[in-house]
């Protein structure tokens, strides 16, 4: 099968980044959301990132911008999947709404379309059966796409195999490096490692064990990195984290997701609103002085 035109679900940070990729590598593109202002944002933060890809890597502007010229932003469903030979969705970490998402799709989805999901934490096997295409559905989970170029492929135990290889070829199209997961695991093999991070980050910081910045800066300073587990929970989304949190079992996840509950609702999301446990554009992590 040869894919050409590639439906995104879900107009958030990580959609907008494949929908982008999908785009500057020649693929006919549609995205969609449920919410206009979703579409906007997402049009409104696409030409940042090419001005990022401009001076980092040399990407030609211009060709950046024609590319998002031809992307087309959508909230009706049918004209977003309309001839999709795949779809790829980033919505919410919840599994109410990726049933909703599912359902529909599975109803109005050309019969070609491959079905595939970006959940982060989640099962393909708790979607696949209500997508109608149990066969036809498998993970395919971008990391940041213009920067950590890993994608994640994880078929459930009903995955048709001969998905496999087009998703991988798929995959080194968009210049990602495919990684086959034998077993549906929850996070994968890198989110499953970077969640215990996380949460071991969390509850230190709801226990009083230290503050966010000093947490970060002991794991900085160790790993020789640029950003702590504070720095990558406000890229990721601290919608996305309190959403995995709320779901972790563990003693003390409860008290951590509660404190992101708060900062949720003042509306402190992370980067993707200005302020998370950092303020943006300029995070006091990035400071010279921040490890002094």
């Amino acid at each position: 099968m040869k894919i050409r035109k590639v439906c995104v679900l879900g107009a958030g940070t990580l959609g907008s980044r494949v929908a982008l990729q999908s785009a500057l590598s020649g693929y006919e593109v549609t995205i969609y959301d449920i919410h206009p202002k979703a579409l906007e944002d997402s049009k409104k933060v696409m030409p940042k990132i090419i001005q990022q890809l401009s001076k980092a890597s040399g990407l030609d502007a211009d060709a950046g911008i024609a590319a998002i010229e031809s992307i087309i932003f959508t909230d009706n469903p049918n004209v977003a999947v309309s001839n999709a030979d795949i779809i790829n969705e980033s919505v919410l970490e919840d599994v109410k709404v990726k049933n909703q998402v599912w359902e529909l799709f599975g109803k109005i989805a050309p019969d070609k379309t491959i079905f595939t999901t970006n959940t982060s934490f989640l099962l393909p096997s708790m979607f696949a059966k209500i997508s109608g295409r149990p066969d036809k559905f498998c993970s395919l989970h971008f990391h940041d796409v213009f920067y950590a170029k890993g994608v994640d492929i994880m078929p459930h135990p009903g995955t048709d195999p001969s998905l496999i290889p087009i998703l991988e070829d798929f995959g080194r199209s968009l210049e990602q490096v495919p990684i086959l997961i034998k077993k549906e695991n929850h996070g994968y093999l890198f989110n499953a490692m970077l969640g215990a991070i996380l949460s071991t980050a969390g509850k230190l910081f709801a226990n009083g064990i230290g503050s966010f910045e000093s947490i970060d800066k002991s794991y900085m300073v160790n790993f020789r990195v640029d950003m702590g587990p504070f720095g990558i929970m406000d890229t990721i989304g601290l919608d996305t984290v309190w959403h995995v949190t709320m779901n972790n079992k563990e003693e003390g996840a409860k008290d951590f997701a509660a404190i992101l509950k708060r900062m949720l609702d003042e509306g402190k999301a992370g980067v993707k609103t200005g302020e998370g446990f950092y303020t943006y554009p300029n995070p006091k992590y990035k400071n010279h002085d921040f490890l002094e």
